[in-house]
């Protein structure tokens, strides 16, 4: 038997961000994980974690929603955060989210449901930040940023910031089932 610790947060949101950071470094510290995949909107925590991380070993990849996803021919990255970001070594990935995808149109246009949407509102029983670790984890595989098959750390929140860390063994979205969630390190509680 294994005992790790778990933490979880009274309320979602940014105010947990620096508290999972601290859980991050002390993940990798402890256990050496090499990859870390965290969501990043406006570029804020992206930045946070490229700083804390840009004088280590570790593979920072900082994933962002895509173009037109708040509106048309719009992004939501401040530009002074991409630089930064990039600035400390990190790679900053703005791509469509695997559950947020072409179907979602299709639900929209003619009231159904499909399957990324399925799957995207059962991994939201665990919290938002649960489904987006789970979204950035097949992003970053998908684009060739961490490899597949090995444990990574993925980061995210419920809107901005964080307040989820996840161990996830990688894979990419056409291998979803591959997919897993080998450790829950921080979450937030519902229903308090």
């Amino acid at each position: 038997m294994i005992e790790k610790k778990t933490y979880y947060f009274e309320k979602p949101g940014k105010a947990n961000t620096g508290e999972c950071l601290s859980i991050v470094a002390a993940a990798v510290m402890a256990y050496g994980y090499k990859h870390i995949v965290v969501a990043t909107t406006g570029g804020d925590t992206g930045a946070l974690f490229s700083e804390a991380f840009k004088d280590t070993s570790a593979n920072l990849v900082a994933v962002s929603h895509s173009h037109g996803f708040k509106e048309p021919n719009t992004i939501e990255l401040d530009p002074e955060l991409v630089k930064k970001i990039r600035a400390n070594g990190a790679v900053l990935y703005t791509g469509t989210m695997v559950t947020h995808s072409i179907e979602s149109a299709f639900a929209k246009q003619f009231s159904g449901l499909y399957p990324t949407l399925i799957v995207a509102q059962t991994l939201r029983r665990f919290g938002e930040g649960t489904k987006v670790c789970c979204e950035i984890a097949m992003m970053a595989v998908d684009a060739g940023l961490v490899p597949e098959g090995v444990d990574i750390i993925t980061v995210a929140g419920t809107g901005r910031g964080a307040d989820t860390v996840l161990i996830l063994r990688s894979a990419a979205s056409k291998r979803f089932f591959d997919l897993k969630v080998q450790e829950i390190l921080a979450k937030p509680l519902f229903g308090i």
